[in-house]
C-alpha cells in the first residue's frame, strides 16, 4: 500500500514562545511510524505539512491512503485542516474525521456533548472576556485552561485558583496569551488516568495507565502541566512521576473507567484510535478531562505506545491496527 505520513514537524524558535510548537511531533515520531510502517511492506513518504501547498501535491500523488498526524496551524479547527482537505480529494485517512477532530480539540463542547450523554466530566465555565460573572455553582479549587489547546499548553502550577482574584488574573492571562477564550473547570483531586482505544476490525480498550505525581514534591505539579509533559523525567526540576500499567484499580473501578472511555470514544464519533484522559475522583467517580483523537505516537515517551506495549503489542503492531482500521473502513463505506 501506497501511503503518505502527514505531520507538523516540532522546531525550535526562539522567537515563539517555548510551548508554541509542544503539540507538533518530534523527528524521532515520524522516523519511528515510518520505520513500522515500512516493514509492514507499504512504501510511504513522509510529508511535512508545513513545507508544501497540500492540496496541491495531493492532486499530483495518488496514495491509497493518508497516515495521518498533523495538527493543523491556524484556524480554530486546526486539527481538522488536513482531514477537510483529504476529504474535499475523496482520499482515505487514518484517524477521526473532520468532525470529530474539531469537536475534541474544544474542550468546552466536547464537556457539553459529554454532559448529554451522561458521562462524568467536571462542571465548567467558559470565559470569553474575562470579565464574566462566576458561576455561583462552581466550588474551588478551579483549573484555568486554554480552550482550544493539547499537550497542556499554558498550563502550570498558577492554573490551580482557589479565589476570584487568582481566577480572573489566570482568565485574562489566557485569553491575552493564547487569543482564545479559557476553560474553567471544578479541579478534581485523585488518580490521574488515561485510556488508549484501539480499532482493528473490533474495538480494543487498552490497559489503563496511572500516573502517580506523588514523587513530584519538588515541583508541585500533581497534574499533567505542560513542563511536567515537555520535561518529564527531570529529576533537577522535579518533574518525575511514576507510571502503573495496569493502573492500580480494583476490577470493578478498572471496568467504569474503561466503560466510561469507550463511551467518550464513541460520544465524540472517533475512529481508530484515542486515549481519554480522566480524573478518579477520591470517591471514585471518572471523571472525563479530555479526549485526544491523535494521541502521541513516539515509541519511547508518548502514554498511548505505553499502554499498547502493557497489552502485549509491539510498536509495528499499533501503527499497523490503525492502518487496518482505516482500510476496513474504507471498504466498508464503498
Amino acid at each position: 500500500m501506497k501511503i503518505a505520513l502527514t505531520y507538523n514537524l516540532k522546531k525550535k524558535d526562539d522567537a515563539k514562545p517555548p510551548d508554541y510548537y509542544s503539540e507538533f511531533d518530534s523527528e524521532e515520531t515520524i522516523n519511528a511510524i515510518v520505520s513500522a510502517l515500512t516493514k509492514k511492506g507499504h512504501y510511504v513518504e513522509a510529508i511535512d505539512v508545513d513545507s508544501i501547498a497540500v492540496l496541491s501535491y495531493f492532486k499530483k500523488n495518488k496514495v491509497d491512503l493518508v497516515f495521518n498526524i498533523a495538527e493543523g496551524r491556524k484556524s480554530k479547527f486546526r486539527e481538522s485542516e488536513i482531514p477537510a482537505i483529504l476529504d474535499y480529494l475523496d482520499i482515505p485517512y487514518t484517524g477521526s474525521n473532520t468532525f470529530s477532530l474539531a469537536l475534541a480539540l474544544n474542550k468546552a463542547f466536547t464537556k457539553k456533548i459529554l454532559k448529554a450523554e451522561h458521562i462524568p466530566t467536571p462542571s465548567f465555565q467558559v470565559f470569553f472576556k474575562g470579565n464574566e460573572e462566576l458561576n455561583p455553582e462552581l466550588r474551588f479549587p478551579l483549573i484555568v485552561k486554554p480552550n482550544r489547546e493539547g499537550s497542556a499548553k499554558g498550563i502550570d502550577l498558577s492554573n490551580v485558583v482557589k479565589d476570584k482574584e487568582s481566577l480572573y488574573k489566570k482568565v485574562k492571562e489566557i485569553i491575552q496569551n493564547y487569543q482564545q477564550e479559557a476553560l474553567v473547570e471544578e479541579f478534581i483531586e485523585g488518580k490521574e488516568l488515561t485510556v488508549g482505544i484501539l480499532e482493528n476490525g473490533k474495538i480494543t480498550i487498552l490497559p489503563i495507565l496511572e500516573i502517580d505525581f506523588s514523587n513530584c514534591k519538588k515541583s508541585g505539579e500533581y497534574f499533567y502541566s505542560w513542563r511536567m509533559k515537555e520535561y518529564q523525567g527531570n529529576v533537577d526540576l522535579g518533574l518525575t512521576p511514576i507510571f502503573y500499567c495496569p493502573a492500580r484499580l480494583d476490577s470493578d473501578t478498572g471496568t467504569r473507567v474503561k466503560e466510561v472511555a469507550l463511551r467518550t470514544h464513541k460520544a465524540v464519533g472517533c475512529f481508530d484510535i484515542s486515549r481519554t484522559d480522566i480524573r478518579l475522583s477520591k470517591d471514585n467517580i471518572p471523571y472525563v478531562l479530555e479526549i485526544n483523537p491523535l494521541p502521541g505516537l513516539n515509541p519511547k515517551e508518548s502514554n498511548f505506545p505505553l499502554m499498547a506495549y502493557a497489552a502485549g503489542m509491539q510498536y509495528e503492531d499499533i501503527i499497523e491496527s490503525i492502518v487496518t482500521s482505516a482500510y476496513l473502513r474504507t471498504k466498508e463505506v464503498n
